[in-house]
């Protein structure tokens, strides 16, 4: 999957479920910039940031992953 992929889905469960960048970014342990870039598409995420992404914000990786076609 594409960094803008990845990007738009996290950044779209993250307002879903209440989690401001901050929160979120302070959840993973991770900076509030890193988090951006992810959303912004100009990072992409490892296999390991996108598990702990899935988990803080209580969803599958296959949720993440999936296309709203």
């Amino acid at each position: 999957m594409e960094a803008e992929e990845w990007g738009r889905r996290i950044r779209a469960f993250r307002k879903l479920k209440g989690f401001t960048q901050a929160q979120l970014a302070g959840s993973l342990g991770i900076s509030l910039s890193i988090l951006g870039e992810i959303e912004r598409e100009n990072r992409i995420p490892s296999e390991i940031m996108i598990e702990q992404i899935s988990r803080v914000l209580g969803v599958t990786v296959d949720e993440l992953i999936k296309f709203n076609d």
